[in-house]
């Protein structure tokens, strides 16, 4: 069956974000010990992921559990999400980009609540692809097979009609469970290479 549409992942794959240490560092200012900043904030972290926090609240959390005023939770939080965004994938990016017309593309990806927004504002995601499907606006995240699903059914493909590229091992393998072409992303070189191999091999 024809492939009719690629989907692609942000983090670490449209989006490249290495670990800038940011709770390390705010651990360090605030005198808790190694961890305690996740162990404190992870019912938020996770909440934030499907939607189940507003960003006020997200602050508001972040300002009572670690002890700092609203303008610190608020430099915390702007940290957080320079270390998020990351840097544009450029070469992939336009590799998307360039899939259009000819086929249907998206992005699927587990966010947190305020990333559209800011992604939109740093990279045009809105623009790239046709749909954008943000764990925290439709209240569930990879490796749910629902997302999935969801993704192919805005994308008006089946599931053997899409391509999914994705860094993160269990999420491909949560694709393939569903009839989807997982494609694990190491490098562009290879992501590219596998996903015209299997556009050339679903044509013939």
């Amino acid at each position: 069956m024809a492939i009719r549409a690629a989907v692609f992942d942000i983090g670490d794959v449209l989006e490249i974000a290495p670990d800038l240490g940011v709770r390390r560092r705010w651990e360090v200012r605030l005198g808790l010990v190694e961890g305690e900043f996740g162990r404190r904030l992870a019912d938020v972290w996770a909440a934030g992921a499907i939607g189940g926090v507003t960003e006020d609240e997200v602050r508001q959390a972040i300002s009572d559990r670690l002890g700092v005023a609203r303008k610190q939770a608020d430099l915390i939080m702007a940290d957080a999400w320079e270390q998020y965004l990351g840097t544009g994938n450029t070469e992939l990016i336009k590799y998307c980009r360039g899939l259009r017309p000819s086929y249907r593309t998206g992005i699927l990806s587990n966010s947190f609540v305020g990333a559209r927004e800011r992604e939109q504002a740093a990279y045009g995601f809105e623009d790239l692809v046709d749909d954008i499907v943000y764990s925290h606006e439709v209240g569930m995240s990879k490796p749910d097979p629902r997302i999935y699903q969801l993704s192919c059914a805005r994308l008006k493909v089946r599931p053997e009609e899409m391509i999914f590229l994705d860094d993160m091992e269990p999420n491909i393998a949560a694709a393939r469970a569903v009839g989807i072409h997982g494609v694990r992303y190491r490098d562009n070189a290879q992501a590219i290479a596998e996903i015209e191999a299997l556009l050339i091999r679903a044509g013939d």
